[in-house]
Protein backbone atom coordinates (compact mmCIF):
# COMPACT_ATOMS: atom_id res chain seq x y z
CA UNK A 1 0.00 0.00 0.00
CA UNK A 2 1.94 3.18 -1.27
CA UNK A 3 1.78 6.13 1.77
CA UNK A 4 -0.72 8.30 -0.04
CA UNK A 5 -3.44 5.17 -0.08
CA UNK A 6 -2.30 4.30 3.34
CA UNK A 7 -3.13 8.12 4.63
CA UNK A 8 -6.21 8.37 2.77
CA UNK A 9 -7.18 4.63 4.63
CA UNK A 10 -6.36 5.98 7.81
CA UNK A 11 -9.32 8.71 7.14
CA UNK A 12 -11.63 6.42 5.69
CA UNK A 13 -11.34 4.56 8.51
CA UNK A 14 -11.93 7.20 11.23
CA UNK A 15 -8.17 6.35 12.48
CA UNK A 16 -8.11 10.58 13.01
CA UNK A 17 -11.08 11.21 14.81
CA UNK A 18 -10.86 8.13 17.17
CA UNK A 19 -7.10 9.50 17.95
CA UNK A 20 -8.08 13.09 18.38
CA UNK A 21 -11.39 11.83 20.37
CA UNK A 22 -9.67 9.25 22.50
CA UNK A 23 -7.40 11.93 23.60
CA UNK A 24 -9.55 14.90 24.43
CA UNK A 25 -11.67 12.42 26.47
CA UNK A 26 -8.61 10.44 27.97
CA UNK A 27 -7.28 13.73 28.85
CA UNK A 28 -10.24 14.92 30.19
CA UNK A 29 -10.96 11.84 32.23
CA UNK A 30 -7.28 11.99 33.80
CA UNK A 31 -8.28 15.13 34.76
CA UNK A 32 -10.93 14.31 36.99
CA UNK A 33 -9.22 11.78 38.16
CA UNK A 34 -6.62 13.77 39.71
CA UNK A 35 -9.05 16.11 41.29
CA UNK A 36 -11.90 14.20 41.98
CA UNK A 37 -10.29 11.06 43.31
CA UNK A 38 -7.77 12.71 46.59
CA UNK A 39 -10.87 13.82 47.87
CA UNK A 40 -12.61 10.27 48.49
CA UNK A 41 -8.58 9.31 49.73
CA UNK A 42 -8.34 7.41 46.87
CA UNK A 43 -4.80 6.02 47.01
CA UNK A 44 -2.21 7.19 44.91
CA UNK A 45 -1.24 4.04 43.04
CA UNK A 46 -5.25 3.50 42.44
CA UNK A 47 -5.00 6.96 40.48
CA UNK A 48 -1.78 5.77 38.54
CA UNK A 49 -3.16 2.41 37.25
CA UNK A 50 -6.57 4.28 35.94
CA UNK A 51 -3.73 6.98 34.31
CA UNK A 52 -1.91 3.87 33.06
CA UNK A 53 -5.11 2.39 31.17
CA UNK A 54 -5.95 5.08 29.34
CA UNK A 55 -2.74 5.31 28.35
CA UNK A 56 -2.27 1.48 27.47
CA UNK A 57 -5.97 2.02 25.93
CA UNK A 58 -4.71 4.43 22.98
CA UNK A 59 -3.04 2.33 20.68
CA UNK A 60 -6.13 -0.67 21.65
CA UNK A 61 -8.46 2.58 20.16
CA UNK A 62 -6.53 2.73 17.06
CA UNK A 63 -6.83 -0.71 16.68
CA UNK A 64 -10.36 -0.59 16.82
CA UNK A 65 -11.36 1.79 14.38
CA UNK A 66 -8.72 0.29 11.67
CA UNK A 67 -10.19 -3.13 12.10
CA UNK A 68 -13.56 -2.26 12.63
CA UNK A 69 -16.43 0.26 10.89
CA UNK A 70 -19.93 2.15 12.53
CA UNK A 71 -22.46 1.67 9.89
CA UNK A 72 -26.04 2.34 9.97
CA UNK A 73 -26.42 -1.15 10.61
CA UNK A 74 -24.29 -0.92 13.44
CA UNK A 75 -20.56 -2.66 14.21
CA UNK A 76 -18.98 -4.35 11.08
CA UNK A 77 -15.36 -5.64 10.44
CA UNK A 78 -13.78 -2.86 7.43
CA UNK A 79 -13.17 -5.78 4.88
CA UNK A 80 -17.26 -6.35 5.03
CA UNK A 81 -17.95 -3.22 4.04
CA UNK A 82 -18.48 -1.40 0.56
CA UNK A 83 -15.39 1.46 0.89
CA UNK A 84 -17.50 3.19 -2.01
CA UNK A 85 -20.70 3.27 -0.26
CA UNK A 86 -21.07 6.21 2.48
CA UNK A 87 -21.60 4.23 5.51
CA UNK A 88 -19.66 5.83 8.36
CA UNK A 89 -21.76 7.77 11.46
CA UNK A 90 -20.22 10.95 11.47
CA UNK A 91 -21.79 13.07 14.00
CA UNK A 92 -21.18 11.56 17.25
CA UNK A 93 -16.54 12.24 17.04
CA UNK A 94 -17.90 16.31 16.82
CA UNK A 95 -19.74 15.91 19.76
CA UNK A 96 -17.05 13.77 21.61
CA UNK A 97 -14.68 16.33 20.47
CA UNK A 98 -16.31 18.96 21.76
CA UNK A 99 -17.43 18.16 25.03
CA UNK A 100 -14.22 16.33 26.04
CA UNK A 101 -12.03 19.24 24.76
CA UNK A 102 -14.61 21.84 27.09
CA UNK A 103 -14.58 19.42 29.89
CA UNK A 104 -10.62 19.04 29.45
CA UNK A 105 -9.65 22.52 29.69
CA UNK A 106 -12.22 23.37 32.40
CA UNK A 107 -10.51 20.64 34.77
CA UNK A 108 -7.06 21.84 33.64
CA UNK A 109 -7.81 25.17 34.97
CA UNK A 110 -9.48 24.26 37.97
CA UNK A 111 -6.36 22.16 38.75
CA UNK A 112 -4.01 24.93 37.80
CA UNK A 113 -5.43 27.56 39.89
CA UNK A 114 -6.66 25.67 42.56
CA UNK A 115 -3.83 23.82 43.54
CA UNK A 116 -3.37 24.43 46.91
CA UNK A 117 -2.85 22.58 50.27
CA UNK A 118 -5.91 20.58 50.35
CA UNK A 119 -8.91 22.40 51.95
CA UNK A 120 -9.77 21.92 55.22
CA UNK A 121 -12.44 19.92 56.15
CA UNK A 122 -14.70 21.03 59.24
CA UNK A 123 -14.83 18.17 61.55
CA UNK A 124 -17.57 18.26 63.56
CA UNK A 125 -15.41 16.86 66.62
CA UNK A 126 -13.48 19.50 66.77
CA UNK A 127 -12.23 22.37 68.80
CA UNK A 128 -9.69 25.41 68.97
CA UNK A 129 -8.84 26.97 72.54
CA UNK A 130 -9.00 30.77 71.91
CA UNK A 131 -6.36 32.58 74.33
CA UNK A 132 -8.44 33.23 77.69
CA UNK A 133 -8.96 36.79 78.18
CA UNK A 134 -6.92 38.25 81.67
CA UNK A 135 -9.69 40.45 83.06
CA UNK A 136 -7.93 41.43 86.26
CA UNK A 137 -6.93 44.64 85.59
CA UNK A 138 -2.89 43.90 85.96
CA UNK A 139 -1.01 42.69 82.88
CA UNK A 140 1.34 40.83 84.56
CA UNK A 141 -1.11 38.31 85.45
CA UNK A 142 -1.79 37.65 81.37
CA UNK A 143 0.85 34.72 82.33
CA UNK A 144 -1.58 32.78 84.21
CA UNK A 145 -4.17 33.62 81.36
CA UNK A 146 -1.67 32.45 79.03
CA UNK A 147 -0.54 29.11 80.81
CA UNK A 148 -4.25 27.81 81.38
CA UNK A 149 -4.92 28.59 78.31
CA UNK A 150 -1.65 26.28 77.09
CA UNK A 151 -2.96 23.51 79.54
CA UNK A 152 -6.10 23.41 78.11
CA UNK A 153 -4.63 22.37 74.78
CA UNK A 154 -2.85 20.05 75.91
CA UNK A 155 -5.24 18.18 78.32
CA UNK A 156 -7.48 18.59 75.44
CA UNK A 157 -5.14 17.05 72.83
CA UNK A 158 -5.10 13.53 74.51
CA UNK A 159 -8.45 13.28 73.94
CA UNK A 160 -8.47 10.51 70.64
CA UNK A 161 -10.91 11.05 68.09
CA UNK A 162 -11.37 15.14 69.12
CA UNK A 163 -9.60 17.44 66.20
CA UNK A 164 -7.54 20.32 68.56
CA UNK A 165 -5.61 22.94 67.16
CA UNK A 166 -2.01 24.06 68.58
CA UNK A 167 -1.62 26.71 69.80
CA UNK A 168 0.72 28.47 67.33
CA UNK A 169 -2.35 28.61 65.39
CA UNK A 170 -4.78 29.72 68.40
CA UNK A 171 -2.84 32.18 69.78
CA UNK A 172 -2.93 34.24 66.90
CA UNK A 173 -5.82 34.99 67.87
CA UNK A 174 -5.13 36.35 71.16
CA UNK A 175 -6.02 39.87 70.48
CA UNK A 176 -8.87 38.97 68.10
CA UNK A 177 -11.62 40.91 66.63
CA UNK A 178 -12.92 38.63 64.20
CA UNK A 179 -16.09 36.94 65.00
CA UNK A 180 -16.18 32.87 65.82
CA UNK A 181 -17.35 32.04 62.21
CA UNK A 182 -14.19 33.22 60.43
CA UNK A 183 -12.15 32.14 63.34
CA UNK A 184 -13.85 28.60 62.61
CA UNK A 185 -13.12 28.70 58.47
CA UNK A 186 -9.72 29.82 59.14
CA UNK A 187 -8.77 27.15 61.47
CA UNK A 188 -10.96 24.60 60.62
CA UNK A 189 -13.01 23.86 63.62
CA UNK A 190 -16.76 23.85 64.25
CA UNK A 191 -16.73 24.47 68.25
CA UNK A 192 -14.32 27.49 70.01
CA UNK A 193 -13.09 27.54 73.78
CA UNK A 194 -13.05 30.83 74.76
CA UNK A 195 -13.50 32.75 78.47
CA UNK A 196 -11.92 34.86 80.75
CA UNK A 197 -10.13 34.95 83.88
CA UNK A 198 -10.05 37.17 87.22
CA UNK A 199 -8.07 37.32 90.04
CA UNK A 200 -8.72 39.56 93.02
CA UNK A 201 -7.11 39.21 96.38
CA UNK A 202 -6.09 35.30 97.00
CA UNK A 203 -9.02 34.11 95.16
CA UNK A 204 -10.01 33.81 91.19
CA UNK A 205 -12.93 33.43 89.03
CA UNK A 206 -12.84 31.77 85.69
CA UNK A 207 -15.15 31.45 82.85
CA UNK A 208 -15.33 29.09 80.27
CA UNK A 209 -17.43 28.63 77.86
CA UNK A 210 -17.85 26.26 74.61
CA UNK A 211 -19.13 28.10 71.48
CA UNK A 212 -20.40 26.54 68.43
CA UNK A 213 -18.46 28.89 65.59
CA UNK A 214 -20.43 28.99 63.15
CA UNK A 215 -23.07 31.00 64.27
CA UNK A 216 -21.61 32.16 67.92
CA UNK A 217 -24.62 30.10 69.93
CA UNK A 218 -22.87 29.11 73.35
CA UNK A 219 -22.98 25.33 73.46
CA UNK A 220 -21.87 25.36 77.37
CA UNK A 221 -20.47 27.04 80.07
CA UNK A 222 -19.01 26.61 83.71
CA UNK A 223 -17.66 28.78 86.45
CA UNK A 224 -14.79 28.02 88.42
CA UNK A 225 -14.00 30.04 91.94
CA UNK A 226 -10.85 28.98 93.50
CA UNK A 227 -8.72 30.16 96.12
CA UNK A 228 -4.97 31.30 94.74
CA UNK A 229 -2.86 28.59 97.30
CA UNK A 230 -0.92 26.75 94.63
CA UNK A 231 -1.64 28.60 90.99
CA UNK A 232 -0.47 25.67 89.14
CA UNK A 233 -2.08 23.61 90.32
CA UNK A 234 -4.93 25.35 90.22
CA UNK A 235 -3.77 25.79 86.36
CA UNK A 236 -4.07 21.56 86.25
CA UNK A 237 -7.28 21.12 88.31
CA UNK A 238 -9.18 23.41 85.92
CA UNK A 239 -7.64 22.21 82.65
CA UNK A 240 -8.34 18.51 83.41
CA UNK A 241 -12.00 19.51 84.67
CA UNK A 242 -12.57 21.53 81.39
CA UNK A 243 -11.32 18.43 79.31
CA UNK A 244 -13.39 15.74 80.85
CA UNK A 245 -16.78 18.13 80.74
CA UNK A 246 -15.94 18.53 77.25
CA UNK A 247 -14.80 14.76 76.19
CA UNK A 248 -18.89 14.48 77.61
CA UNK A 249 -20.12 17.17 75.32
CA UNK A 250 -18.54 16.85 72.13
CA UNK A 251 -17.53 13.35 71.51
CA UNK A 252 -20.25 11.26 74.30
CA UNK A 253 -17.86 9.68 76.10
CA UNK A 254 -17.34 9.25 79.69
CA UNK A 255 -15.60 11.57 81.98
CA UNK A 256 -11.93 11.23 82.62
CA UNK A 257 -9.24 12.91 84.39
CA UNK A 258 -6.96 14.50 82.22
CA UNK A 259 -3.17 14.63 82.59
CA UNK A 260 -1.54 17.71 82.07
CA UNK A 261 2.14 18.85 82.86
CA UNK A 262 3.02 22.47 84.17
CA UNK A 263 5.55 24.32 85.78
CA UNK A 264 5.44 24.91 89.92
CA UNK A 265 7.15 28.72 89.04
CA UNK A 266 5.37 31.88 87.52
CA UNK A 267 8.86 33.16 86.32
CA UNK A 268 9.96 29.97 84.83
CA UNK A 269 6.74 29.82 83.33
CA UNK A 270 7.08 33.37 82.11
CA UNK A 271 10.64 32.84 80.45
CA UNK A 272 9.46 29.63 78.93
CA UNK A 273 6.47 31.74 77.00
CA UNK A 274 8.81 34.26 75.88
CA UNK A 275 11.56 31.37 75.00
CA UNK A 276 8.25 29.13 73.16
CA UNK A 277 7.58 32.48 70.83
CA UNK A 278 11.34 32.70 69.97
CA UNK A 279 11.19 28.82 68.42
CA UNK A 280 7.95 29.78 66.45
CA UNK A 281 10.17 32.14 64.63
CA UNK A 282 12.09 29.69 62.41
CA UNK A 283 15.82 31.83 62.35
CA UNK A 284 19.19 30.98 63.59
CA UNK A 285 19.30 34.20 65.70
CA UNK A 286 15.64 33.85 67.89
CA UNK A 287 16.74 29.66 68.12
CA UNK A 288 19.44 31.50 70.13
CA UNK A 289 17.34 33.81 72.13
CA UNK A 290 14.85 31.01 72.37
CA UNK A 291 17.81 28.64 74.44
CA UNK A 292 18.58 31.84 76.90
CA UNK A 293 15.52 31.85 77.97
CA UNK A 294 14.88 27.99 77.84
CA UNK A 295 17.82 28.28 80.05
CA UNK A 296 16.29 30.79 82.96
CA UNK A 297 13.21 28.48 82.63
CA UNK A 298 14.90 25.31 84.01
CA UNK A 299 17.17 27.32 86.56
CA UNK A 300 13.80 28.61 87.86
CA UNK A 301 11.92 24.82 87.64
CA UNK A 302 14.85 21.90 87.05
CA UNK A 303 11.72 20.36 86.45
CA UNK A 304 10.00 22.10 83.86
CA UNK A 305 10.00 18.67 81.26
CA UNK A 306 8.59 21.12 78.15
CA UNK A 307 11.03 23.70 78.28
CA UNK A 308 14.06 20.65 78.20
CA UNK A 309 12.00 19.09 75.11
CA UNK A 310 11.69 22.41 73.31
CA UNK A 311 15.03 23.31 73.84
CA UNK A 312 16.30 19.99 72.69
CA UNK A 313 14.32 21.09 69.37
CA UNK A 314 15.81 24.50 69.25
CA UNK A 315 19.72 23.03 70.19
CA UNK A 316 19.27 20.40 67.23
CA UNK A 317 18.10 23.43 64.81
CA UNK A 318 20.96 25.67 65.89
CA UNK A 319 23.68 22.84 65.48
CA UNK A 320 22.54 21.95 61.61
CA UNK A 321 22.12 25.76 59.95
CA UNK A 322 25.08 27.07 62.12
CA UNK A 323 27.14 24.30 61.74
CA UNK A 324 27.62 23.73 65.51
CA UNK A 325 26.89 20.33 65.79
CA UNK A 326 29.75 18.48 68.11
CA UNK A 327 28.46 21.13 70.54
CA UNK A 328 24.65 21.11 69.84
CA UNK A 329 24.12 17.86 69.32
CA UNK A 330 24.89 16.68 72.69
CA UNK A 331 23.37 19.20 74.46
CA UNK A 332 19.69 18.43 72.18
CA UNK A 333 20.17 14.78 73.50
CA UNK A 334 20.60 15.69 77.25
CA UNK A 335 17.75 17.16 77.22
CA UNK A 336 15.50 15.52 75.39
CA UNK A 337 16.28 12.52 77.66
CA UNK A 338 15.77 14.14 80.96
CA UNK A 339 12.54 15.56 79.29
CA UNK A 340 11.00 11.81 79.13
CA UNK A 341 12.77 10.85 82.50
CA UNK A 342 11.08 13.71 84.37
CA UNK A 343 7.96 13.45 82.53
CA UNK A 344 7.11 10.13 81.03
CA UNK A 345 3.57 10.64 79.77
CA UNK A 346 4.50 13.97 77.97
CA UNK A 347 3.90 13.13 74.31
CA UNK A 348 6.58 16.96 73.62
CA UNK A 349 8.90 14.92 75.72
CA UNK A 350 8.83 11.89 73.85
CA UNK A 351 8.84 13.56 70.37
CA UNK A 352 12.03 15.29 71.23
CA UNK A 353 13.84 12.17 72.10
CA UNK A 354 12.53 10.54 68.91
CA UNK A 355 13.86 13.80 67.16
CA UNK A 356 17.02 13.75 68.47
CA UNK A 357 17.92 9.68 67.15
CA UNK A 358 16.75 10.21 64.31
CA UNK A 359 17.72 13.76 63.18
CA UNK A 360 20.79 13.87 65.04
CA UNK A 361 22.04 9.81 66.22
CA UNK A 362 20.51 8.42 62.73
CA UNK A 363 18.70 5.72 65.10
CA UNK A 364 15.88 5.70 62.69
CA UNK A 365 14.47 2.79 64.02
CA UNK A 366 14.16 4.51 67.62
CA UNK A 367 13.47 8.07 66.39
CA UNK A 368 10.04 6.44 64.39
CA UNK A 369 9.32 4.50 67.74
CA UNK A 370 9.67 7.27 69.94
CA UNK A 371 8.12 9.63 67.70
CA UNK A 372 4.68 7.30 67.17
CA UNK A 373 5.03 6.67 70.79
CA UNK A 374 4.53 10.60 71.47
CA UNK A 375 1.26 10.26 69.04
CA UNK A 376 -0.01 7.65 71.09
CA UNK A 377 -0.16 9.88 73.68
CA UNK A 378 -1.42 12.32 72.13
CA UNK A 379 -3.01 12.39 69.14
CA UNK A 380 -3.67 15.81 68.53
CA UNK A 381 -0.17 17.07 69.79
CA UNK A 382 1.21 19.22 66.91
CA UNK A 383 4.51 18.94 68.02
CA UNK A 384 4.12 15.28 68.28
CA UNK A 385 2.74 15.69 64.47
CA UNK A 386 5.15 17.79 63.01
CA UNK A 387 7.74 15.96 64.06
CA UNK A 388 6.88 12.74 62.77
CA UNK A 389 5.64 13.89 59.82
CA UNK A 390 9.38 15.28 58.98
CA UNK A 391 11.00 11.96 59.60
CA UNK A 392 8.64 9.58 57.39
CA UNK A 393 9.24 10.98 53.82
CA UNK A 394 12.96 10.63 54.74
CA UNK A 395 12.57 6.91 53.87
CA UNK A 396 10.37 6.94 51.18
CA UNK A 397 6.88 6.63 52.69
CA UNK A 398 5.37 9.16 50.31
CA UNK A 399 1.59 8.83 50.97
CA UNK A 400 2.19 8.42 54.30
CA UNK A 401 4.61 11.43 54.85
CA UNK A 402 1.62 13.21 52.98
CA UNK A 403 -0.78 12.01 54.83
CA UNK A 404 0.96 12.81 58.33
CA UNK A 405 2.19 16.54 56.95
CA UNK A 406 -1.51 17.53 56.20
CA UNK A 407 -2.94 16.42 59.18
CA UNK A 408 -0.25 18.49 61.28
CA UNK A 409 -1.25 21.05 58.90
CA UNK A 410 -4.76 20.93 59.64
CA UNK A 411 -4.28 20.99 63.77
CA UNK A 412 -1.82 23.94 63.11
CA UNK A 413 -3.40 25.68 60.22
CA UNK A 414 -1.05 28.91 61.25
CA UNK A 415 2.14 26.33 61.67
CA UNK A 416 5.23 28.05 59.59
CA UNK A 417 6.76 24.68 60.96
CA UNK A 418 3.74 22.48 59.51
CA UNK A 419 3.43 24.15 56.04
CA UNK A 420 7.18 24.15 55.28
CA UNK A 421 7.24 20.37 56.10
CA UNK A 422 4.67 19.49 53.88
CA UNK A 423 6.08 21.71 50.68
CA UNK A 424 9.16 19.52 51.45
CA UNK A 425 7.24 16.18 51.62
CA UNK A 426 4.84 17.71 48.08
CA UNK A 427 8.39 18.16 46.31
CA UNK A 428 9.98 15.30 47.43
CA UNK A 429 6.93 12.99 45.89
CA UNK A 430 7.22 15.22 42.36
CA UNK A 431 4.31 17.21 43.43
CA UNK A 432 5.33 20.71 42.29
CA UNK A 433 2.13 22.23 42.20
CA UNK A 434 1.02 21.62 45.70
CA UNK A 435 4.72 21.69 46.88
CA UNK A 436 4.85 25.35 45.45
CA UNK A 437 1.32 26.64 47.36
CA UNK A 438 2.33 25.02 50.48
CA UNK A 439 6.12 26.66 50.55
CA UNK A 440 4.56 30.25 49.35
CA UNK A 441 2.25 30.16 53.06
CA UNK A 442 5.69 29.93 54.59
CA UNK A 443 6.55 33.52 54.01
CA UNK A 444 3.22 34.65 53.96
CA UNK A 445 3.03 33.28 57.76
CA UNK A 446 6.45 34.53 58.74
CA UNK A 447 8.36 36.16 56.43
CA UNK A 448 11.99 36.20 58.49
CA UNK A 449 11.70 32.93 58.57
CA UNK A 450 15.25 30.97 57.83
CA UNK A 451 14.95 29.11 54.20
CA UNK A 452 11.28 30.32 53.77
CA UNK A 453 12.11 30.11 50.00
CA UNK A 454 14.17 27.34 49.76
CA UNK A 455 11.22 25.04 47.64
CA UNK A 456 10.30 27.70 46.00
CA UNK A 457 13.73 27.75 44.50
CA UNK A 458 13.86 23.75 44.26
CA UNK A 459 10.65 24.07 42.21
CA UNK A 460 11.73 26.57 39.83
CA UNK A 461 14.95 24.04 39.77
CA UNK A 462 12.73 21.16 38.71
CA UNK A 463 10.53 23.42 36.31
CA UNK A 464 14.18 25.04 34.45
CA UNK A 465 12.80 28.24 35.44
CA UNK A 466 16.08 30.12 36.10
CA UNK A 467 14.09 33.59 36.27
CA UNK A 468 12.00 32.09 38.90
CA UNK A 469 15.13 30.35 40.86
CA UNK A 470 16.85 33.93 40.72
CA UNK A 471 13.47 35.47 42.10
CA UNK A 472 12.87 33.75 45.02
CA UNK A 473 16.46 33.28 46.01
CA UNK A 474 16.53 36.85 46.60
CA UNK A 475 13.34 36.91 48.52
CA UNK A 476 15.10 34.47 50.85
CA UNK A 477 16.19 35.64 54.30
CA UNK A 478 18.88 33.57 55.47
CA UNK A 479 21.91 35.15 53.69
CA UNK A 480 23.67 31.27 52.96
CA UNK A 481 20.31 30.18 51.58
CA UNK A 482 19.97 33.22 49.39
CA UNK A 483 23.54 32.10 48.06
CA UNK A 484 22.31 28.48 47.53
CA UNK A 485 19.72 29.57 45.06
CA UNK A 486 21.45 32.17 43.42
CA UNK A 487 24.17 29.22 42.50
CA UNK A 488 21.58 27.12 41.13
CA UNK A 489 19.42 29.97 39.48
CA UNK A 490 22.11 31.27 37.38
CA UNK A 491 23.16 27.76 36.11
CA UNK A 492 19.73 26.96 35.46
CA UNK A 493 19.32 30.47 33.74
CA UNK A 494 22.64 29.86 31.63
CA UNK A 495 24.53 32.33 33.13
CA UNK A 496 27.73 30.17 33.32
CA UNK A 497 30.24 32.58 34.59
CA UNK A 498 27.28 34.18 37.07
CA UNK A 499 27.07 30.66 38.16
CA UNK A 500 30.65 29.43 39.38
CA UNK A 501 30.68 32.70 41.11
CA UNK A 502 27.75 31.78 43.06
CA UNK A 503 28.81 28.63 43.66
CA UNK A 504 32.57 30.16 45.26
CA UNK A 505 30.82 31.94 47.70
CA UNK A 506 28.43 29.46 48.76
CA UNK A 507 31.29 27.36 49.36
CA UNK A 508 33.21 29.90 50.87
CA UNK A 509 30.46 30.85 53.39
CA UNK A 510 28.64 27.73 53.94
CA UNK A 511 30.80 24.62 53.07
CA UNK A 512 30.59 23.05 57.58
CA UNK A 513 26.60 24.57 57.11
CA UNK A 514 24.99 23.50 54.27
CA UNK A 515 27.37 20.89 52.59
CA UNK A 516 24.32 18.69 51.35
CA UNK A 517 23.10 21.97 49.30
CA UNK A 518 26.47 22.71 47.87
CA UNK A 519 26.04 18.97 46.48
CA UNK A 520 22.53 19.31 45.33
CA UNK A 521 24.02 22.12 43.12
CA UNK A 522 26.80 20.32 41.82
CA UNK A 523 23.64 17.57 40.57
CA UNK A 524 21.94 20.39 38.93
CA UNK A 525 25.32 21.24 37.16
CA UNK A 526 25.82 17.31 36.46
CA UNK A 527 29.13 17.07 37.77
CA UNK A 528 28.94 13.43 39.33
CA UNK A 529 32.52 13.69 41.33
CA UNK A 530 32.21 16.48 42.86
CA UNK A 531 28.31 15.66 43.93
CA UNK A 532 29.91 12.85 45.61
CA UNK A 533 32.78 14.69 47.04
CA UNK A 534 30.17 17.27 48.79
CA UNK A 535 28.18 14.20 49.92
CA UNK A 536 30.92 12.13 51.68
CA UNK A 537 31.90 15.64 53.36
CA UNK A 538 28.08 16.08 54.35
CA UNK A 539 28.16 12.62 55.88
CA UNK A 540 31.12 13.40 57.77
CA UNK A 541 29.88 16.61 59.12
CA UNK A 542 26.23 14.90 59.81
CA UNK A 543 24.50 16.98 57.81
CA UNK A 544 20.71 17.00 58.57
CA UNK A 545 20.34 17.38 54.35
CA UNK A 546 21.88 13.95 54.09
CA UNK A 547 19.00 12.45 55.43
CA UNK A 548 17.21 13.44 51.94
CA UNK A 549 19.50 11.09 50.00
CA UNK A 550 17.07 8.34 49.12
CA UNK A 551 14.21 10.84 48.16
CA UNK A 552 15.98 13.99 47.03
CA UNK A 553 14.56 14.43 43.19
CA UNK A 554 17.79 16.61 42.41
CA UNK A 555 19.61 13.93 42.82
CA UNK A 556 17.84 10.90 40.81
CA UNK A 557 20.39 10.80 37.43
CA UNK A 558 23.32 9.48 40.43
CA UNK A 559 21.46 6.83 41.66
CA UNK A 560 22.96 4.30 39.19
CA UNK A 561 26.18 5.37 40.22
CA UNK A 562 27.95 2.65 42.54
CA UNK A 563 29.14 5.87 45.18
CA UNK A 564 25.72 6.45 45.77
CA UNK A 565 24.47 2.53 47.20
CA UNK A 566 27.93 2.89 49.06
CA UNK A 567 26.99 5.86 50.95
CA UNK A 568 23.77 4.96 51.16
CA UNK A 569 24.09 1.82 52.82
CA UNK A 570 26.68 3.63 55.47
CA UNK A 571 23.62 5.77 56.22
CA UNK A 572 21.59 2.85 56.82
CA UNK A 573 18.23 4.36 56.02
CA UNK A 574 15.70 1.89 55.37
CA UNK A 575 15.02 1.01 52.13
CA UNK A 576 11.69 2.80 50.54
Amino acid sequence: MSNRNFFSELKRRNVYKVAIAYLVGGWALAQGIAQVFPVFDVPNWAIRSIVLVIIVGFPVALACAWFLEITPEGLKRTEDVDPTTPHSVHGPWIYIVIIGAALSLSLFFLGRYSATPRQRMVSKKSIAVLPLVNESGDPQDEYFSDGLSEELIAALGQIGGLKVIGRSSSFRFKDRKEEPKVIGEKLGVNTLLEGTVRKQGDRVRIVAALVNSADGITLWTRTFDRELKDIFALQQEIASAVASSLKVTLLGASATSMQVAAPSNAEAHNAYLQAHFRLLRRNVDDYRKAITYYDEATRLDPNYALAYAERAEAWTLVGDLAGERPTAYPKARSDAEKAVAIAPALAEAHAALGWVRFFVEWKFAEGLKELERAKELSPANPTANDLLARVIVYVGRFEDAERQARYAVEIDPLSVSAYFNLSRVLFNAGKLDQAEAAARKVPELQPTASSSHRFQVLVAVERHDGEGVLREANLEPDENFKRFGLALGHFVQGNRKEADAALADLIAHAHDRLAYQIAEVYAVRGEADKVFEWLQTSFDQRDGGTLSLLVDPLLHNFRGDPRYQKLRDKLGMPAP
